[in-house]
């Protein structure tokens, strides 16, 4: 298998990927640059995937590399997690978080449903990157990720701040509060709701430049 590791320097982080005559896929146009006997590819999706990644933020079409040498993938004020899908999982992913893979995760599509998507202004159809097989995955992520556990539970977050869940847990978009009075009266908006048995990828603080170039992007759409 690759393996991966995170480096950093003046405040940037960016992944290493060493391939011993293996293959690892990446987020599309997440390339730096590469050293070693490695090939570049971009396998086609299937044809759902094709038809998804028209009419969504998630783009299916992502270059594989293979080969020996060392892959360097982009920098960013953000950071990474690694962690490992296992045998018999199915993860789903938030949009816009998976950044790189083992060539032995298999990658697909997942859809929430439709009152979930219109309730997170994501409109009628909100496609996501799902994950099974056995490997390690890099999702990107603007904060340190912890790891939640549910068994039969339910996890309230105030924000998208779950960027995965394994296949057990059910997400909806609903009031915090039990009553609309409640609700008005907490000042607290829509919630997301994740109910269920299995795990949770939860990231609820930015790394501080990170925080100060969303809240700096913020400002300029609106200056």
């Amino acid at each position: 298998m690759a393996t991966f590791e995170v480096e950093s320097t003046e405040g940037m982080r960016w992944v290493r990927v060493d391939l011993d005559d293996d293959d690892v896929r990446t987020e599309k146009g997440a390339l730096n640059h590469m050293q070693g006997n490695i090939r570049m590819d971009v396998p086609f999706p299937s044809l759902k995937a094709w038809w998804v990644s028209l009419f969504s933020e998630e783009s299916l079409l992502r270059p594989r590399y293979e080969g020996t040498g060392s892959v360097y993938l982009d920098s960013t004020l953000g950071g990474f997690h690694i962690f490992r899908v296992q045998p018999g999982e199915r993860w789903i992913l938030d949009t816009k978080c998976f950044w790189a893979s083992d060539g032995e995760v298999k990658l697909s599509v997942h859809r929430e449903s439709v009152w979930t998507s219109w309730w997170a202004d994501q409109g009628l159809f909100w496609y996501k990157t799902a994950l099974k097989g056995d490997g390690q995955v890099v999702l990107a992520v603007d904060g340190p990720v912890q790891e939640v556990e549910l068994t039969n539970d339910r996890l309230v977050a105030d924000g998208p701040f779950v960027i995965a869940r394994t296949g057990g847990i059910r997400m909806r978009v609903t009031r915090p509060a039990r009553s609309f009075v409640s609700y008005w009266l907490s000042g607290q908006g829509l919630a997301y709701s994740y109910e269920g048995t299995g795990k949770l990828l939860l990231c609820t603080t930015p790394y501080w430049r990170q925080r100060m170039q969303n809240e700096r992007a913020g400002m300029s759409m609106f200056g």
